[in-house]
């Protein structure tokens, strides 16, 4: 899965845009630790995990994402010695970047049981589902099925995948622009249509025979002949977006076309320039950047990094030196970062060399990564001596 194509090395885009390495010293707590990955659930493999949730429910469970159509569920405890299968759609399309891409539990799921799933029941096609769960907390109501939304995708790749629902209750749903080198069809830039955006709509109430309405402060809801549930445009392949729990804002990292790779924070109504720009560099057209939204951060391509996996503005208790500062990787590099984006700087983490697909946090918004290997690791602090 070249998941997502390209890119990484970071460089402070708005601030600062280079191609030399960043600050490899570790980072280090007051006590002299440093941060590290442990395996948490030593007894447990994965079948090319892309996602991991926890519901806000009351349970200490932790959900993982397989590529190829199955959501498995297990307790967050290192002695855990199998996983249940909380969900089984594996007749689905899973070449090239298709598969279930993304999975998110509604705010109220401990009373109604709804979770949504973004996924390609074939080549042409992405879907985003409503399921239930069923009378076994475990294990998913297979027949509960109800379509919310279908967007047609011209090739396999560049489908993005990730759902999530933000403060103010509304899903937010992270579409790329529908595959093909360059975008050949300018679909990020075209409006009329779903692809390259990031998508915002309510699951909890209906419009004009849909099976969900249009958020009225959307902000095309008023323009003729553009797609109403679109938030933001202009994305080539948003790989993993997330929310500061802190304070709301929304993170997606952006999967370049050869050259850069970026980091964007997303606003309402923002175009974050693609086909335009690849990064902060001119890729096709006049490259006018008025009304264009910069990169937070970019990063070339120079030390094998590749394909950016968006991540987490870290906000738990166990690791003090991350608090505040986002997470992200490389799939192909295997290398994470932290970004400081109040001091405009980027540190080289660690260099695990693993195959990075996704993060994601439990209850506690502690930070762990998924391997597309198999192995889900945690981030932990361990002394650098």
């Amino acid at each position: 899965m070249k998941k997502i194509k390209y890119l990484l090395l970071f460089v402070f885009t708005s601030l600062v845009s280079c191609d030399s390495d960043d600050t490899n010293a570790p980072i280090i707590d007051e006590e002299g630790k440093e941060v590290a990955l442990v395996n948490p659930f030593p007894n447990l493999s994965f079948n090319q995990p892309l996602d991991l949730q926890s519901p806000d429910d009351g349970t200490d469970r932790i959900f993982v994402v397989e590529k190829r159509g199955r959501i498995v569920v297990f307790e967050n405890d290192s002695t855990t010695t199998s996983v249940t299968d909380f969900l089984n759609i594996s007749t689905i399309s899973s070449a090239s970047e298709q598969g279930l891409l993304g999975l998110a539990f509604h705010p109220n799921y401990s009373s109604n049981g709804y979770f949504y799933i973004f996924y390609t029941p074939n080549a042409n096609l992405a879907v985003v589902s409503r399921f239930t769960v069923s009378d076994d907390v475990n294990v998913a109501d297979a027949g509960s099925e109800v379509v919310i939304l279908e967007i047609p995708q011209p090739e396999t790749n560049h489908n993005g995948g990730q759902l999530s629902f933000g403060p103010d209750g509304y899903l937010y749903i992270a579409v790329g622009d529908g595959g093909g080198a360059g975008d050949p069809d300018n679909n990020a830039q075209n409006r009329t249509n779903l692809l390259g955006n990031i998508l915002r709509i309510d699951v909890d109430n209906e419009d004009n025979g849909l099976n969900y309405a249009i958020p009225a402060t959307n902000p095309f809801v008023n323009e003729a002949s553009v797609r109403p549930e679109i938030f933001a445009y202009g994305l080539r392949n948003p790989w993993r977006m997330s929310f500061d729990v802190q304070d709301g804002s929304l993170w997606a990292a952006d999967v370049g076309q050869g050259a850069r790779e970026e980091i964007n924070t997303i606003v309402s109504g923002g175009n974050y320039g693609w086909r335009i720009f690849e990064g902060n560099s001119c890729f096709s057209g006049d490259c006018e950047t008025t009304g264009l939204e910069a990169p937070i951060f970019e990063y070339g391509h120079d030390n094998g990094d590749r394909s950016v996996t968006g991540g987490f503005v870290y906000r738990g208790t166990e690791l003090p030196s991350l608090v505040g500062k986002y997470v992200y990787g490389d799939f192909v590099s295997g290398r994470i970062w932290a970004l400081d984006t109040a001091n405009a700087t980027n540190a080289l983490l660690l260099e695990p060399r693993l195959s990075i697909a996704s993060f994601g946090t439990d209850n506690e918004n502690e930070l762990y990564v998924c391997d597309f290997g198999g192995t889900i690791y945690k981030f932990a602090l361990r002394n650098s001596e």
